[in-house]
């Protein structure tokens, strides 16, 4: 099995059974040294896609799933991996016992950009589902974003 960091809506517990079924939660942790962000606002559906930019002094809080080989080929592509949208890159990932080494998804696009507010509350539930911290998830929930018009 490897080992996934998940920072988007695959925070959401429920969403990452129905995704990878036989991939269990193996924990949460922070990638320090990186930030959220959104990019690729012309390869969304509704406004840019998040993903992770290094960034020195910032973290980013990720829910650990222990993934098998079936449910990684499935992952990649309900997250665009197997097209090229997005791609994977190892980080290390702090937890309360030390680090793991562990995969995420990084969008192979510019940063800019916003996202649509339903998608800002889509981060923001799975984060909460997750057990981020409050400030983590007011954050989420309070950072610009698409009006509905554009």
């Amino acid at each position: 099995m490897a080992l996934y960091a998940a920072y988007g809506s695959n925070l959401n517990p429920a969403q990452m059974h129905e995704r990878c079924p036989h991939s269990p939660v193996a924990g949460t942790g922070w990638v320090e040294g990186w930030r959220l962000t959104f990019g690729g606002e012309d390869l969304g559906w509704e406004g840019s896609l998040a993903t992770i930019v290094e960034a020195p002094g910032a973290h980013v809080y990720v829910g650990l799933y222990d993934v098998t080989k079936e449910d990684e080929r499935l992952l990649d592509a309900w997250e665009g991996a197997d097209n090229g949208l997005y791609r994977k890159v190892r980080v290390r990932v702090a937890i309360l016992d030390g680090e793991r080494l562990a995969w995420v998804y990084v969008l192979d696009g510019f940063e800019g950009g916003l996202p649509s507010a339903r998608y800002l509350g889509v981060l923001a539930d799975a984060a909460e589902k997750a057990g981020a911290p409050d400030d983590y998830v007011r954050e989420l929930r309070t950072r610009p974003c698409r009006s509905s018009g554009s």
